[in-house]
This record gives structure tokens, C-alpha cells and sequence, in this order.
């Protein structure tokens, strides 16, 4: 009896405290916008809303959207068809090399092609007789092949691995009944890709509505705002509006959770499944050399665009002594490291970035490790509730999720002085990440055989002794790949440091962006080098760590 009480009363807690972390943030960016001196102001919310600023805003957004979403597709369809059907599908380093620019924090990404691309920059200097072409870089469309280059590699992941799920018999009993290569594109290939594209296509359209980096950096530049940066505007520069914030933030959140279920809903409908105990084979295509050079100049071309251009700047940036002097022999130096590794404000500066990833990723292990065992232990209308509480910040743009935290714990200041300190920083990266720790830990579960468990129980152990002595082992290494993560993601993190970070109080994203905005352009780069090398290291580790312990 007391152990079923003590099975109701653990979910139940947990559900009140994620709903106090998450629903009750979420709830005031919703209430600050219909609410207006106290009084409910329906009225005055639309006229907000449907302002002229507000109206351009939300159209930018969805353009954005939509071109990213097109140009993404061009460069991953044709890329993802040689991973997956030709011989530059046994090239495994290729798909670790496309990667990177995913790995790579799109500010940064964004800074390199800034310094790539602006007047007097790098481009100019290699190629003086272009003149000034290098500077029409400068606009909408190349705000857009920025943010392409970032998210192209996970629409390429996903349409390589629907390739490689096709099996080569459709197509070639097609070909058989004398269909040719375009009829099997159209009949067969691309209906049977549809739905995983689609799936697709709606995450990259949410991860470009809910993307700040890149709009902070090169859409103020070229005067294009959108979402995330007319909410950050209204949030931090005066005269502060969080009326307006809260508008926008809410008009953000209702687009992508339409967006969720229609991605839900085509999963469910559209779906095909190839994977069965029958054996089958992926379709090849033998290319001519003439097609062959083709394809490795497109795959060139990516490389260089998505990880050369920007990673070349940041690094040549960082090494030059005077930017006047640029590409000069003699202009190079170590300097700018060396004043890193001895500044106080960049020490601390990496130092509590280290501190805030540690905290927080460790906090949100734990409390995503317990809320999937409350999910496993409970039944009904609870565990559907937990499960999707806990999964929400995943469908949610953080730049909300930190709105929301901000107007709550702001109006609960004087109960509970959190707000403009570093533990709301860390509260707030465990809010946006929880949804990783809950994801790792439910798929470990789903491959542990039960008979295992109940062995435990049948030999007299306690349910503890059957967690601590045959659960955890289990599943520490899904824990360990959720924490690696969270460290990663929360190290370099922008919006909520931007937001969040008490006065005078700097982390590595931070850091780098101020340098960047004042002037000290190599000694920001210098940090983004730091920044690249500490979160590749750490995973680099952790695959070490997980190779040598792999049973």
C-alpha cells in the first residue's frame, strides 16, 4: 500500500515541478500579451499584433522560412543521393564532415562569413581585381545561404537514410515493365520520399522561424528583422516593451505548434514501411567519369561554402596582428590566445560557461533520467501528460521559453530573488534541454529485456537494488550521451546568456559577440576558436569514452 502510494506521489510531484518550470513560463508570455494593466485587452492585443512593424516582421519570418527551407533543399537532395546511391556512399568520413557546419553555432558560422564577405574583408583581399562585388553578399538572399549551409545536413541526413531504406527491387521491376528513369523518378522515387521529406521540410522551417543567431548577426546588418530579433529588441533595449515581446512570442509559438502537428499528422497518414524480415538491397547508380567529376565538385563546392568559407575566416581573423594590414606577411600572431589565457573577464568568461554547462547538464540528467521512470511507472491520462510536459520545450523556440522564464520569476522576485542571477541561467538551460535526457533515456529503455528486471526481483532484490545494480548500468551510457550533449549546446549557447546573464556578467557567447560588435574582432575570433576546439574535444572524448567501454 505504501509502496503504490509512494508510486503516485513521485509523478505527481514531478509534474508539478516541470509544470512550474515550463507551463507557467509559457503561460505568462501568454498573459502579458492579452493582459494590459491588470485587465483582460483583447482589443488592444490585436492592434499590437496587427501593427505595421509586427505585420513586416511576421512576413520576413515566413520568407525567411520558406527560402531557407527551398535553397536547404536544392543543395541536401543531390548531396544526400550521392551519400546514399553511389560509390561515395563507402566515404563514411563524408557524412562526419557534413556535420560539422550542424555542430558549428550559426553565429559563428555567421561572424566568418561577415569577415569573409564585407568591404576590405577577406574576400577582397584574395581576389582584388572583384572590386567591390564581394559586398552584395550583403542581402536577403545571402542571409539566406547562410542559414541553408547550417541546416542543410539534417534535411541531408534524413533524405540519405529514406534512400537507403527504397529497396532496389521497386525500381527495377518498374524497369522491367519498360519504365524509364524519369517515369521512375516521378512514379516511384519521389512519392515513396514524400513523406520523410515533408517530415523534413517542417523541422527545418521551425529551426529557421526559431533561429536568433544568424538573424542577430547578419539580419541587423542588412536591416532584415524577424521573430527572434524584434523579440530580443523588445525584450533589452529601451524602452523595454514586454507587451509586444510577449505578442510576438506568442504569434511564434502558435505557427510552430501547427507546424508539430501537421508534421505529427503527415508521419502518421504518410508513412511507408520498407524494413521487414525479408532481405533487401539499396539501389546503385554507376556514374560516368565525366559524372563522377561532377559529383565531386558539387561535394567540393558544399565543403567549401559550409565549412571552408567560415572557418578559414575565423581563424585567419583570429591570427592577424592589424586588420588594416590583413593577409600581409608579418600580420600574423598568437597574441590574441595568449591575451585570452591571461585576461581575467576571458577567464571567467569560459569559466562559467564551464560551470553553467556542467550544472546544468548534470541537473537536467538527473531530472530527465527521473521523470522516465515516473513515465514507465505510471498508467493513463499521467503518463501522457508527464511524457508531453516534458517533451514541450523541443516544439518551442528558446527564445520564448526564456521570455517566459524571465516575466515569471520576475513577478516572483520578491518570494524568490532567482531572476538576474546565474541560477536562473542555469533553471533556463535545463528547461530548453530537458527534452534531450527524456529522449536518451526512454530509447535505452526500450532495449532492455524485461526478463532482466524481473530476474532481479525474483532473486529477492528490492526495486532499488534492481535499479542501482542492473537499470543503471543499462542505461548510464544513454545518461552520459544526453549530459555530453547538454554540455555542448549549453557552452556556446547565445540567446539565453544574451537574455538571461546578470549585469556585467559575461560566457563565451557573450564574450565573442561584444568583441565582435566593439571592434576586437581577432580576440572575439580567438574565442570562437576556443569556443569550436573545447565542444569538438568533449565529444571527440566522449566517443573515446563510449568506444572503450562498448560490451
Amino acid at each position: 500500500m505504501k509502496q503504490l502510494k509512494r508510486d503516485k506521489i513521485f509523478p505527481l510531484a514531478l509534474l508539478l515541478l516541470l509544470s512550474g518550470m515550463i507551463i507557467c513560463p509559457l503561460m505568462s508570455v501568454f498573459a502579458r500579451a492579452v493582459i494590459s494593466d491588470g485587465r483582460l485587452n483583447l482589443l488592444q492585443a490585436w492592434a499590437v499584433i496587427a501593427s505595421t512593424e509586427n505585420i513586416k516582421t511576421i512576413c520576413n519570418s515566413l520568407a525567411l522560412g520558406f527560402s531557407v527551407l527551398l535553397c536547404s533543399t536544392v543543395i541536401a537532395a543531390p548531396t544526400a543521393f550521392l551519400l546514399a546511391r553511389t560509390r561515395m556512399a563507402q566515404y563514411s568520413w563524408l557524412d562526419i564532415l557534413f556535420m560539422i557546419p550542424f555542430m558549428t553555432p550559426p553565429y559563428i558560422a555567421s561572424m566568418g562569413w561577415i569577415l569573409f564577405m564585407q568591404k576590405r574583408g577577406l574576400f577582397q583581399q584574395l581576389f582584388p581585381a572583384t572590386g567591390s562585388w564581394s559586398e552584395g553578399f550583403f542581402c536577403f538572399p545571402g542571409m539566406v545561404l547562410v542559414m541553408s549551409l547550417h541546416v542543410f545536413p539534417f534535411l541531408t541526413s534524413l533524405l540519405k537514410n529514406a534512400m537507403l531504406n527504397i529497396p532496389a527491387s521497386l525500381e527495377e521491376s518498374a524497369a522491367v515493365f519498360g519504365a524509364g528513369s524519369s517515369l521512375r523518378l516521378r512514379k516511384i522515387f519521389a512519392p515513396l520520399l514524400s513523406s520523410n521529406y515533408a517530415i523534413a521540410a517542417l523541422l527545418v522551417f521551425v529551426k529557421t522561424l526559431s533561429e536568433y543567431g544568424t538573424p542577430y548577426t547578419l539580419g541587423r546588418r542588412i536591416g532584415f528583422y524577424v521573430f527572434t530579433t524584434d523579440i530580443h529588441r523588445y525584450s533589452t533595449t529601451a524602452p523595454i516593451d514586454f507587451g509586444r515581446s510577449a505578442s510576438l512570442s506568442s504569434i511564434l509559438v502558435c505557427i510552430c505548434m501547427a507546424l508539430w502537428l501537421l508534421q505529427n499528422n503527415i508521419s502518421s497518414r504518410r508513412s511507408y514501411h520498407f524494413i521487414s524480415g525479408k532481405g533487401s538491397r539499396p539501389a546503385h547508380t554507376e556514374l560516368s567519369p565525366i559524372g563522377q567529376i561532377m559529383a565531386w565538385l558539387w561535394i567540393g563546392l558544399i565543403i567549401l561554402l559550409a565549412i571552408g568559407v567560415p572557418y578559414f575566416s575565423i581563424i585567419t581573423t583570429s591570427l592577424i596582428k592589424l586588420r588594416g594590414y590583413g593577409l600581409a606577411a608579418g600580420n600574423f600572431t598568437l597574441a590574441h590566445y595568449q591575451e585570452l589565457l591571461t585576461t581575467p573577464k576571458a577567464l571567467s568568461s569560459i569559466s562559467l560557461s564551464f560551470f553553467l554547462a556542467a550544472a546544468s547538464a548534470s541537473i537536467c540528467s538527473i531530472l530527465g533520467t527521473a521523470v522516465v521512470l515516473a513515465i514507465r511507472k505510471t498508467k493513463g491520462v499521467y503518463r501522457k501528460i508527464l511524457e508531453g510536459v516534458s517533451l514541450l520545450p523541443e516544439m518551442l523556440p528558446s527564445i520564448v521559453l526564456v521570455i517566459g522564464l524571465m516575466l515569471f520569476w520576475n513577478a516572483l522576485y520578491k518570494l524568490f530573488p532567482l531572476y538576474n542571477t546565474t541560477g536562473i541561467m542555469v533553471l533556463a538551460y535545463v528547461v530548453l534541454y530537458l527534452p534531450y535526457p527524456v529522449q536518451y533515456v526512454s530509447s535505452a529503455f526500450t532495449q532492455i529485456n524485461q526478463s532482466l528486471l524481473e530476474a532481479g526481483r525474483s532473486f529477492g532484490g528490492s526495486p532499488r537494488y534492481v535499479f542501482r545494480r542492473i537499470t543503471l548500468p543499462m542505461i548510464s551510457r544513454s545518461i552520459f550521451a544526453a549530459w555530453m550533449m547538454i554540455f555542448i549546446i549549453s557552452f556556446r549557447e547565445l540567446v539565453t546568456a544574451s537574455l538571461l546573464a546578470p549585469p556585467n556578467t559575461l560566457v563565451v557567447s557573450t564574450y565573442i559577440n561584444r568583441e565582435f560588435e566593439q571592434g576586437s574582432v581577432s580576440l572575439g575570433m580567438a574565442m570562437a576558436v576556443l569556443c569550436v576546439l573545447i565542444t569538438t574535444t568533449a565529444l571527440l572524448l566522449f566517443n573515446h569514452f563510449l568506444e572503450k567501454t562498448k560490451v
